[in-house]
C-alpha cells in the first residue's frame, strides 16, 4: 500500500522524481495506492486534483482507495473537502470508495453495522 500517494511535493512543484518513482511502483501488479493525506502536503487552495488523476492513471481505480487521513486532515481542511476531492475526480467511485479497500484488506462486504443499543 502506497500511503498518501507517496506525499507528492506539491508545495515545491518539483514533481518529477516523485512521478517517476510512483509510476514505477504502479507497474507492480500487487501495489495499491491510498488517495489520502494530500491536503496536509499542499498550500491551502492548491490544485490537488492533478495528483489524484495521475494516481488513477498509474494504478487504475481497482488499485486506488480513498483515505480521509482523519483526524490529521483537520489541520488543513475538513473531512468533506477530503472526500469531495476524490469524489469529483474519480470516475469509478465504487472501486475507490469501497471495492479496493474490501479486496485489499480482506474485509467482509456483507457486514452491516447495527444502531447503538441494538443487539
Amino acid at each position: 500500500m502506497l500511503d498518501h500517494v507517496a506525499k507528492p511535493p506539491v508545495r515545491s512543484g518539483d514533481l518529477g522524481a516523485w512521478a517517476d518513482g510512483v509510476a514505477a511502483l504502479a507497474e507492480l501488479p500487487n501495489a495499491t495506492c491510498n488517495l489520502s493525506g494530500l491536503f496536509t502536503e499542499a498550500e491551502p487552495g492548491a490544485a490537488l486534483a492533478p495528483v489524484v488523476e495521475r494516481a488513477l492513471r498509474w494504478f487504475g481505480a481497482e488499485r486506488c482507495l480513498f483515505g480521509s487521513d482523519w483526524p490529521v486532515c483537520l489541520l488543513a481542511t475538513d473531512y468533506g473537502s477530503a472526500l469531495e476531492l476524490v469524489r469529483s475526480t474519480v470516475g469509478d467511485r465504487d472501486a475507490v470508495l469501497a471495492r479496493t479497500a474490501i479486496r485489499t484488506y480482506g474485509l467482509d462486504a456483507s457486514f452491516r453495522p447495527t444502531s447503538a443499543g441494538s443487539r
